[in-house]
């Protein structure tokens, strides 16, 4: 069975946005062939991929790098947020299917429970879930790849403070599903933009942390559950 490159790509993805991968250490073809039992093929064409998308460099002499974006790099994927959300949830409004609309629903329902229970924790997958069902709603292959992307790099780049009052974000949620139901782009976009900017100020930019162990290299292997031979 030969692992395709983008499950090789979205392994080392995963360690680097988790801090598996320090920022600036060294990523070496063997070291990842090693880590998540794979050949050097899949793992050459990954950090390809990895540094189109801004999470790897090349180095002189040095090879393949963890890339260390600045503090106005990270400030500007959250400005880029603020433009691209929005759009994404106005094609929603235009172009949902109601397979989306049920999971949207769904996913509201869920949050305004668990928000009047306290359950941080489910609340915080949950937001992930609606926010990725939103912008697969747009059926926009360009637009979903683009916020994807930026999606990784924000939670690379940022901690995410629980919000204070978790039933009211979770009544903007419910706003924006009525909008994308009516098929009302401009209020789609316009609530999306105000629940964009809301959430902006919970985020904390992450600092390296000083001193700590670096990762492991040994046999780390790669789902491929749903690889065929």
């Amino acid at each position: 069975m030969r692992i395709p490159a983008h499950s090789v790509c979205t392994a080392i993805r995963d360690d680097i946005v988790s801090g598996l991968f320090e920022r600036g250490s060294r990523l070496t073809e063997e070291q990842l062939a090693r880590r998540y039992g794979v050949s050097r093929v899949p793992v050459r064409e990954a950090l390809r991929t990895l540094e189109s998308e801004g999470f790897v460099t090349t180095r002189r002499h040095a090879g393949a790098c963890v890339a260390e974006p600045t503090e106005q790099e990270a400030a500007d994927l959250l400005e880029v947020r603020l433009l691209l959300e929005p759009l994404g949830a106005a094609r929603a409004a235009q172009r949902r299917t109601d397979a989306h609309l049920k999971v949207l629903r769904g996913l509201v329902r869920l949050g305004q429970e668990r928000a009047r229970r306290g359950q941080g924790q489910d609340l915080r997958s949950l937001g992930a879930w609606f926010h990725e069902t939103l912008t697969q709603a747009s059926a926009s292959p360009g637009l979903i790849a683009l916020l994807t992307q930026l999606r990784h790099k924000i939670a690379w780049m940022y901690t995410v403070e629980q919000p204070a009052h978790p039933v009211e974000a979770w009544a903007e949620h419910g706003a924006i599903v009525d909008a994308v139901a009516r098929g009302d782009a401009e209020r789609a976009r316009t609530l999306t933009a105000l629940h964009a900017e809301r959430t902006t100020a919970a985020h904390r930019l992450r600092r390296p942390e000083v001193g700590r162990e670096r990762v492991s290299v040994s046999q780390h292997g790669v789902n491929t559950a749903s690889v065929r031979a």
